[in-house]
């Protein structure tokens, strides 16, 4: 079976630009995590599709605003995350919770706007919504449900587990040379663990391999419900979340796991998969998690941002940080292996390069390509 992703789909501007308009700024996004703006003016901020935003805490009441001052256009908030009233570094206009501004030094003197010019002034606001300890925000003027682009099961799967998150949180980014569709590609695709990832994860965990007949016919043929329901239905199949058919190699039990409640606390490798970018796991069962989300830059570009933190503390405790610094470290090294990989991938790429050849077992992958090349070669909406 020939893949329908022809080479341009992965190196052309004009083409990431549509996907931005037409995905990433319709639907709901992860946006960070919740513990990381629990007291009041604590912040996030983020650049979501091109945009730059901010997660501001109001007194327990969390707004997202584009991060981006109506004076002079300075970002209000810098940095990752901190804490600090939303007012400009610039000339410190501030602004409230609904967005609008607040104060502005001698505006009298200075600025003289009249009553109607200062009530026009209120920063851009966006959907903003919480799934236990995850925040999603969506772009648009009018955003979808959440429950329209995940199913109540994923999302209750969603909510349910990161309960559990401690708020203890290590962040670290990479900036990988890849396109982001080449990521979920590969996510979606467990046959690579053992060749690329053969002395780190393909040690820990054997994945069953199989092929599986369900879909296959389907994912061969073309969309048949183009309208924004039809194709929102469509995109809500492409994430999933559960624990992978996997046998522990080398199961073992440390001694931090006991300073933890673990979520569910049995053997499993539970992979949440939430289109288009948001990748979670736990490889241990419940006892610690990773985040990776991937954060489309340029056509060969994408931000690989990773978060990992266990399960909730039972109290503190001496070697918290050394437990968080030494997963991190395993969870980069398995994702450089995939960014390496990516990477090569990529710079393999040019528009004439052959079309992929698929197997039987990649039948995900091709029916996300059908809705994806559907979506970016015709008009049609979600």
């Amino acid at each position: 079976m020939q893949s329908r992703m022809h080479p341009k789909y992965y190196l052309s501007q004009e083409i990431f630009d549509r996907e931005q308009a037409k995905i990433f700024r319709k639907v709901w996004l992860f946006a960070g995590l919740a513990s990381l703006v629990s007291e009041n003016n604590s912040y996030l901020t983020r650049k979501i599709a091109g945009v730059p935003v901010v997660i501001q805490n109001f007194k327990g009441e969390l707004k997202a605003f584009e991060n981006i001052c109506l004076h002079r256009s300075a970002p209000l908030q810098q940095g990752f995350c901190g804490r600090r009233a939303l007012v400009c570094p610039y000339h410190a206009w501030s602004y409230d919770s609904s967005g609008a501004v607040r104060q502005i030094p001698d505006c009298d003197a200075l600025y003289r706007f009249n009553d109607g010019e200062r009530q026009s002034l209120k920063l851009r606001e966006f959907a903003l919504q919480q799934v236990g300890s995850l925040l999603f925000i969506n772009l648009s003027s009018d955003p979808m449900p959440l429950e329209t682009q995940f199913s109540d099961k994923f999302i209750k799967l969603l909510e349910d587990s990161s309960k559990q998150y401690d708020t203890e949180v290590m962040f670290t980014t990479w900036h990988a040379s890849f396109n982001w569709k080449l990521v979920y590609e590969n996510l979606r695709d467990l046959n690579h663990v053992r060749y690329i990832h053969p002395k780190s994860l393909g040690q820990a965990l054997k994945f069953q391999k199989h092929a599986s007949d369900i879909f296959i016919d389907e994912a061969a043929g073309p969309l048949t419900d183009l309208s924004p329901a039809g194709l929102r239905t469509e995109m809500r199949r492409f994430s999933q979340a559960g624990a992978e058919d996997a046998e522990y190699a080398q199961a073992r039990h440390y001694a931090w796991m006991d300073m933890v409640e673990p979520w569910r606390g049995t053997d499993g490798y539970y992979n949440w998969l939430a289109y288009p970018n948001l990748h979670i796991a736990s490889g241990t069962g419940g006892y610690s998690f990773s985040i990776e989300n991937h954060v489309p830059v340029s056509p060969g570009k994408t931000d690989v941002e990773i978060y990992y933190f266990t399960a909730k503390k039972k109290q503190p405790y001496a070697t918290s940080h050394q437990v968080l610094l030494s997963h991190m470290h395993y969870s980069k090294k398995v994702v450089g292996e995939d960014i390496a990989i990516l990477e090569a991938v990529q710079s393999a790429l040019h528009p004439d390069a052959p079309m992929p050849s698929q197997g039987a077992y990649e039948t995900q992958n091709r029916l996300v390509e059908r809705w994806y090349t559907t979506l970016m070669e015709t008009g049609h909406e979600i």
